[in-house]
């Protein structure tokens, strides 16, 4: 069975709902699923001025911790086309991981979130993948043949690259049905391509020494 992590940062509340769905498509796959999110760096008394969502379930995770699992499926807003500090600051303290080659060849995935339609959405995501390359892992997006991806009778997030979704104005909106299908989907690919590499041993050995 294949261990995986999906870790989010969520100021109001939209990734932490992408996550659950990306949980809930890994587990639907057979996986072992464990939600947590990246610290908050934003003072208290800043964060309750600006409505973020404060109390969320997940537990915070720690770095350390990262290699332990099969796959990671990141969840970030987009801030100007790229990740949230918060995130990019967990990431930042990653490097002793890296000089060790503790990630390669595990799997890795990216959703995101922006308050308008487009905004930097696909940004955000592929710009995510340049961490993840540098470390090796094995980088997947969501099958293009997912129908919820052609969607084109609604405004919906959601592109071969990741799961997203829409704010709105204010925060607003919140994830739609086709959008956290989108999320399930990609979860359940990605716990999909854990397992498989899980029963070649020796080809996801091969794979992690290649980019090791």
């Amino acid at each position: 069975m294949a261990k995986i992590l999906v870790l989010y940062y969520s100021s109001w509340g939209h990734i932490e709902q992408l996550a659950k769905a990306e949980v809930d498509g890994a587990r639907s796959a057979g996986a072992e699923v464990v939600l947590k999110r990246v610290p908050e760096l934003v003072p208290d008394a800043v964060a309750q001025a600006a409505h973020y969502k404060i109390h969320q379930d997940a537990p915070i995770a720690t770095v350390a911790e990262l290699p332990t699992y099969d796959a990671i499926i990141f969840g970030t807003p987009t801030r100007f086309g790229n990740m949230a500090a918060q995130m990019r600051n967990f990431l930042d303290q990653t490097g002793p991981l890296f000089a060790k080659g503790q990630l390669a060849g595990k799997v890795g995935a990216v959703f995101t979130s922006s308050g308008a339609q487009h905004w930097g959405q696909e940004t955000t995501i592929t710009s995510f993948h340049s961490t993840l390359l540098h470390h090796g892992f094995i980088v997947l997006g969501v099958p293009p043949s997912t129908p919820e991806l052609h969607v084109i009778d609604e405004v919906s997030g959601g592109s071969p690259y990741g799961a997203s979704t829409i704010a709105g104005n204010g925060g607003t909106r919140q994830p739609s049905a086709n959008e956290l299908t989108i999320a399930r989907v990609q979860g359940a690919y990605v716990a999909e391509v854990a397992m498989r590499l899980m029963a070649s041993p020796a080809k996801a050995r091969a794979i992690a020494d290649a980019v090791a």
